[in-house]
């Protein structure tokens, strides 16, 4: 066995000063352990530093391929927050409690980025981590990492097959994202933006993408709501009234075995990354709420982090935290209600009604009493007629993507200790 500190040159991040942070999107972004994720980062919740400061963090810029590793909370719930620079998070700056590891001669960057990502370094982290309100790791701990040494042709023949199943990960979880925008950009066409009204008001006899009886049933004119302008014809109400919110409760004892829960830190954006399989009679005693399909959950905890996500086809003991809010389909259909509750104005309505500094949250009667636009139901139907077959390829890409996953997370301590041999010309 080796340790990790003989072959990996590794740089903890810069002090950033948070009052000097910027808004400018030209600003560089800054990669903190909020950002680290499991095997990925997130770029929703980004801090950015002025573009005309880079210079003093000059030794802090990372590289493609780096690996990275959050040094406070490195483990939640969903898993190791670690993740490998690709060529999109570039440039971006390394910010203080974030450990960076650069491989030196004779390991291979690539394999690197799959030790770290092993059950045995998850396994190590647990180990040498300390404190309780906030667990940690230094530097030195990282480094005293051990594993067992390969050639440098069996690395990169390992680091070329598990790299081919990441590299059809990414593909699915790209056309994932191409689809939801998709349905968003529609939506926004349709329900935000009026461009359907305001063409028909022009004079255009149709509409791309909406049937022309839904067309020709449209209004020409606007009148005042207390949401600003809306179609004449359209009404105006509270979110509570369109959906049912957190209408199916479990109680103890009520299921026997084993349950998939949903906790808050397994939630990014629109993504799911992680579900903890556990007897339900050990599980915490926030998994209580059920899910069913075409719900859309948000966490009540920091709303500005964006942590919500669209149910599709749960497997029955699918259960996630009361520190969800779970709305489900009634006067909304599935795909409108998603999109209304995660639309930009929405989320800013929820930032501003939150309570608290250090955890601000929102609770469910916030929801209930959002106030929204109620467009026609033929109009309504339409969309989801429309959105929902995008989001049934959107889930069936992440299913395959999680499954390909199992199968990679599987392979690794397998490769990595030369049960499963991989021949060298395989790279």
């Amino acid at each position: 066995m080796v340790a990790l500190r003989d072959h990996v040159t590794l740089l903890t991040g810069f002090p950033f000063k948070s009052d000097s942070y910027t808004d400018q999107p030209d600003g560089v972004r800054l990669v903190r352990g909020d950002n680290v994720v499991q095997g990925q980062l997130r770029w929703d919740n980004v801090k950015r530093w002025p573009r005309d400061r880079v210079e003093e963090a000059r030794g802090y810029e990372l590289r493609e391929s780096d690996v990275v590793l959050a040094m406070d909370r490195p483990w939640i719930e969903a898993g190791l927050k670690y993740a490998r620079i690709g060529p999109d998070d570039v440039p971006s700056l390394l910010v203080q409690r974030v450990a960076c590891l650069r491989a030196k001669e004779g390991l291979d960057q690539s394999y690197l980025f799959y030790l770290i990502g092993s059950q045995r370094f998850t396994d190590h982290v647990l180990s040498i981590q300390t404190g309780t309100a906030v667990p940690h790791i230094s530097g030195p701990q990282i480094q005293q990492f051990e594993y067992r040494p390969l050639p440098l042709q069996n690395q990169r023949a390992i680091a070329a097959v598990l790299g081919s199943l990441d590299d059809k990960i990414e593909q699915n979880r790209r056309t994932a994202r191409a689809l939801e925008r998709l349905a968003r950009a529609i939506f926004r066409a349709w329900f935000v933006d009026f461009e359907p009204v305001k063409a028909k008001a022009a004079g255009a006899a149709s509409f791309p993408s909406m049937p022309q009886p839904v067309y020709d049933a449209l209004p020409i004119n606007f009148i005042d709501s207390e949401l600003g302008p809306v179609p004449e014809g359209w009404g105006v109400g509270k979110l509570g009234d369109c959906c049912h919110i957190n209408q199916r409760t479990v109680r103890s004892g009520e299921i026997d075995g084993e349950i998939e829960y949903v906790d808050i830190s397994s939630v990014t954006v629109g993504r799911l990354t992680g579900v903890q399989r556990v007897p339900f009679a050990e599980a915490p005693s926030r998994a209580r709420r059920r899910v069913g399909h075409g719900d859309t959950i948000w966490s009540c905890v920091r709303p500005n982090h964006k942590s919500y996500l669209f149910i599709h086809s749960p497997p029955e003991r699918r259960i996630v935290s009361t520190g969800f809010a779970v709305m489900s389909p009634g006067e909304f259909g599935a795909s409108f209600l998603h999109e209304v509750t995660t639309q930009p104005e929405f989320v800013h309505y929820l930032v501003s009604n939150a309570d608290g500094s250090a955890y601000p949250a929102v609770r469910a009667d916030h929801f209930a009493s959002a106030t929204v636009t109620r467009p026609p139901k033929q109009l309504r139907d339409a969309f989801e007629a429309l959105t929902m077959p995008l989001r049934d390829l959107f889930a069936s890409a992440e299913r395959e993507a999680a499954q390909l996953a199992e199968v990679r997370d599987y392979l690794l301590p397998q490769l990595l200790t030369g049960q499963v041999p991989v021949e060298v010309g395989d790279a």
